[in-house]
């Protein structure tokens, strides 16, 4: 695993996101949605279905079911869990380390049964010994300082032969330039991750067989390609001048996120493993 030059903390991870929830709810998606899209093909624009997409294909990669009892791991605002309760009627626990959008997920379940939401640690997990026959996760766990430790912690809760499925951001190679620092990384309070073949490695290390590794990258590049475009379009319309700039400038990051999937400095992919 590759670190950039700033080591962040769980706590300035759990702070970015409790200061800027309000922000994006209000400017940009009401519904909380935040997660990579899987296009249908290079024409498709349409982010909401294909973030939906991504979601089922983890949901059909893993098996997950009816009789699922399903642990989402920095489920943030919790539109997966509530998605995977909907279409596929299991149960299920969302932890995150933003209290504000754990207070949202909550809101946003309503009084939907067998499913709730905790502000905790993926490192220090409020769940006993196998008690979920599915761990999952979108574009969550490379925000995790010590990603080791969180492995172990989802190999602890998991059923013997229990499944792992998620989807993640990668660092596709270990020297990362300026721009990519200053967009990608610092952005979001991200210190460093691992390549593919890299984070196989470590799953395997904590105990996981692995059933799928897939390099998405191409979806990647089409999520921040459709929501640059998207933002900047909002912007022309925006009688509000702080949502106007918040949208220019997000536009302005996507743009510069392509430039670093582009030059190998990020990227993305889906994994599926079966604890052992």
């Amino acid at each position: 695993m590759s670190m950039t030059s700033h080591v962040y903390t769980e706590k300035d991870v759990g702070d970015f996101f409790d200061q800027t929830t309000a922000t994006y709810l209000n400017f940009w998606d009401s519904e909380g949605v935040l997660h990579t899209g899987y296009f249908a093909d290079d024409a498709d624009e349409d982010y909401r279905a294909a973030a939906e997409r991504t979601s089922d294909i983890m949901a059909a990669e893993a098996g997950i079911d009816g009789s699922s009892h399903v642990l989402d791991v920095g489920c943030g605002c919790g539109n997966f869990l509530i998605h995977l309760a909907d279409r596929r009627g299991c149960r299920g626990e969302g932890l995150d380390l933003s209290e504000e959008r754990v207070k949202f997920a909550r809101e946003l379940a309503g009084d939907r049964p067998g499913i709730g939401f905790r502000h905790g640690s993926a490192t220090q997990m409020p769940y006993g010994d196998g008690g979920f026959s599915h761990v999952v996760s979108q574009d969550a766990l490379f925000l995790v300082p010590d990603k080791p430790r969180s492995h172990a912690e989802i190999h602890r809760v998991l059923r013997p032969g229990g499944v792992f499925a998620f989807s993640d951001f990668l660092q596709p190679k270990k020297e990362i330039g300026e721009r990519a620092r200053r967009h990608v990384y610092d952005r979001v309070r991200w210190s460093g991750g691992y390549s593919l073949v890299e984070y196989q490695a470590a799953l395997e290390r904590a105990g996981f067989e692995i059933i799928l590794a897939r390099n998405l990258e191409s979806h990647i590049r089409q999520t921040y390609r459709v929501l640059g475009k998207t933002a900047r379009e909002r912007a022309e319309g925006a009688q509000d001048a702080a949502a106007r700039a918040w949208m220019l400038a997000f536009s302005d990051s996507c743009e510069e996120i392509q430039v670093a999937i582009d030059q190998g400095e990020f990227g993305w992919g889906i994994f599926v493993a079966r604890k052992r």
